[in-house]
């Protein structure tokens, strides 16, 4: 793919992207236990999971689902979120409605948010929520990795928004990546080689989804962007001061990055280094206060372990319900791997806690 990317044939995401969906992708097929479809919510595709109504029941709860990827990778309709969202939808009873959400390089920043955005707000409405007899009170916003970002950025939204009748019930987020501010939290100085997402591949991945240049890479990895003489980044340092939000087991003997002269111009380069809808992390107290009961899975071998442990003390310090679900002996991305040839017992175990908080709090 790289290799492609150089000659300058193709962009390596779209290669690696056409590659995953080629071999992966399926079908819309409906079952005798769920109904498939597929759908445009305000321009905006995504794919609807039913469960057949029952003569007792009136209303059925609901999950937005956003898959991860990197904001550049995967798709709704891949087999291993189709397994996830179909999985939900039966464990639950429930109406899952997977967003596929375009991806970079087509699109970069702000526009995987407004994708999302626009169609959970489609979603929201009455006539929308009752065509799909679905409980106004009983709904939920939910991703992975990069789609945990989205739905974090999208229910701080929602959460801001006056104009709107119906926010979600709850947010639900997977090993959720959420600030680009500091690359040398505990997690990311302990996991910097730990295969899936290595710290340069997250890196990477910032820098697609910002549209930015790679020769950035390297003083992003060692914070000059946020260095004490960066005045833009001074106002946000204390909502990311991982010394006061991460207990002592995480924190272990690593030693905070904070350079002291840095270079002011990669934020003027990539101002949304510090847009709170790419980083939720960042948000302001005000917002975070207005959050719904939260849910936050996070994994020890995965250099995110400690953006959705700060998320977690941050929403808590707001007054929000908030439940951390640890796993010692997981990696990044394990819950979507449930299926053969990579039916991990990891991926079963995480996904397993996952839908039974849903399903005890929704």
């Amino acid at each position: 793919c790289h290799l492609i990317h150089y000659l300058r044939l193709s962009h390596h995401l779209i290669v690696l992207n056409y590659l995953i969906c080629t071999f992966d992708k399926l079908k819309s097929v409906s079952s005798e236990d769920i109904n498939i479809t597929d759908a445009v919510f305000d321009g905006v595709e995504v794919r609807v999971f039913e469960p057949p109504a029952k003569a007792d029941e009136e209303l059925k709860r609901s999950v937005v689902y956003i898959h991860g990827g990197g904001w550049a990778l995967a798709s709704a309709r891949t087999s291993l979120y189709n397994n996830l969202c179909r999985i939900m939808a039966e464990s639950l009873n429930a109406v899952v409605v997977s967003v596929e959400y375009r991806l970079v390089p087509e699109v970069c920043f702000p526009e995987q948010f407004h994708d999302a955005l626009r169609a959970t707000k489609y979603f929201l409405q009455p006539d929308v929520l009752a065509r799909y007899s679905v409980d106004p009170s009983r709904i939920a916003i939910s991703g992975d990795s990069a789609g945990g970002n989205l739905a974090a950025a999208v229910c701080q939204q929602l959460s801001k928004d006056e104009h709107l009748t119906i926010r979600p019930k709850l947010q639900a987020l997977i090993y959720p990546v959420l600030q680009a501010f500091d690359f040398n939290t505990p997690s990311y100085q302990q996991n910097m080689n730990m295969p899936v997402l290595p710290r340069y591949v997250m890196i990477n991945y910032w820098i697609d989804y910002f549209n930015g240049n790679y020769d950035l890479a390297h003083s992003l990895l060692i914070n000059n962007h946020t260095a004490l003489d960066v005045g833009q980044a001074l106002s946000f340092r204390g909502r990311l001061n991982w010394t006061s939000l991460l207990p002592s087991s995480f924190k272990k003997n690593y030693k905070p990055v904070i350079q002291t002269t840095g270079k002011a111009e990669i934020i003027q380069q990539i101002p949304a280094l510090l847009d709170v809808r790419a980083v939720p992390l960042l948000a302001e107290n005000e917002t975070l206060q207005l959050q719904p009961k939260t849910y936050i899975l996070t994994c020890e071998n995965d250099v995110l372990r400690d953006d959705g442990v700060m998320y977690a003390k941050r929403l808590e310090n707001a007054g929000v319900e908030v439940t951390l679900d640890h796993f010692d002996d997981c990696f990044h991305g394990c819950m979507i791997f449930t299926i053969w040839p990579t039916d991990f017992s990891a991926g079963i175990q995480t996904r397993n806690s996952y839908i039974k908080w849903l399903d005890e709090n929704l």
